[in-house]
């Protein structure tokens, strides 16, 4: 994209679609318990899930596995669901992302709705999840 595009309607909904293919593909690989997957989204070298820190580079015998099986002891947690994403401030090689996703248990019963402000760079021309801040609930 050039940098006289980014400012154009056609732009915005560029980036917007580049941010939503990383989250689609972060969401796919949370929820299928795929960590290498989870770390093919991400220019960082961890994340933060459920108010934990989860390390994507593992250590031997450091899985993020364990803390999704705690999870799911702690209140049955199963997958989670994208509600919203929205571009909300951008360039050529950097996007703030405002969402909110829910969690669910295997039954389908909600545990909780939970915002979030991701922000997405573009690293050797592949975006990826830089860092993320969550609000509650």
């Amino acid at each position: 994209m050039r940098a006289n595009d980014i400012d154009s309607a056609a732009g915005r909904e560029a980036i917007q679609a580049l941010c939503n293919a990383v989250l689609d593909d972060f969401m796919a690989a949370l929820n299928a318990h795929d960590a290498a997957g989870m770390d093919a989204c991400m220019h960082f070298p961890h994340t933060r899930f459920a108010g934990r820190s989860i390390k994507v580079y593992q250590a031997p015998g450091d899985n993020p596995m364990d803390l999704f099986a705690r999870l799911q002891a702690e209140d049955g947690w199963r997958y989670s669901r994208w509600e919203s994403r929205e571009v909300i401030q951008y360039n050529t090689d950097k996007a703030h992302v405002a969402l909110s996703y829910t969690r669910y248990r295997a039954d389908d019963s909600v545990i909780g709705v939970y915002e979030s402000l991701y922000v997405m760079t573009c690293e050797n021309g592949r975006w990826g999840i830089q860092a993320r801040s969550s609000f509650g609930p």
